[in-house]
């Protein structure tokens, strides 16, 4: 009776013993001192990146109106300094474009199929236009759009992240300042009533 009574006791001594160990499979708490994921370091520089990925998206956008409204104005405008100056944002804005648009093709980031709605409504507006009232309105429109367009660039070139992006915005920003200045003058003769040059 004792033998049995021992072998009793030892029997659940070793089954409480086996509960309080873990399963071999199972896995132990993350410590401390474990090393963090790297996904703090990507979020951290996901904001530049998309910085960059929605300047370029802008500025396609905008590369892609400047073009189809330049065309407008060869065709539409009455002064030909107008018609020039249509004719030199096609040539130029495309090929910018084209640079940029191999950049973003390296880069991973989506290239706009269409500009955006703010230079549709403008393209809609401008069409309806004719004579002096277009080239009023194209060249007021091209001295706004590369304000706008300049600052953005400059922004990029100073502080974006993407060493090649910075560089394509670096490099064109001459030029888009060059068009604001041309746009400028040839906007104050459009709005001065001078004789139109045919």
């Amino acid at each position: 009776m004792r033998i049995a009574l021992v072998m009793l006791m030892l029997v659940a001594f070793a089954a409480a013993s086996h509960a309080q160990q873990p399963p071999s499979g199972a896995q132990k708490p993350p410590s401390a001192d474990a090393p963090k994921s790297p996904t703090g370091a990507q979020k951290s520089s996901t904001p530049k990146a998309a910085a960059d990925s929605a300047f370029v998206m802008k500025t396609a956008q905008a590369n892609m109106a400047e073009v189809d409204l330049g065309k407008m104005a060869t065709e539409k405008a009455m002064r030909d300094e107008v018609k020039k100056f249509g004719q030199q944002m096609v040539d130029d804005h495309t090929k910018a474009g084209e640079e940029l648009k191999t950049i973003a093709t390296q880069k991973n980031v989506t290239w706009p199929t269409e500009t955006d709605r703010d230079h549709k409504a403008l393209m809609t507006k401008l069409s309806k236009l004719s004579g002096a009232e277009f080239d009023r309105a194209y060249m007021q429109a091209m001295v706004d759009g590369h304000k706008k367009v300049a600052a953005d660039v400059r922004k990029e070139s100073t502080s974006g992240s993407d060493p090649d992006v910075k560089a394509w915005a670096t490099k064109a920003l001459p030029t888009i300042e060059m068009h604001l200045k041309e746009a400028e003058s040839i906007n104050r003769g459009a709005h001065s009533g001078g004789p139109a040059h045919k």
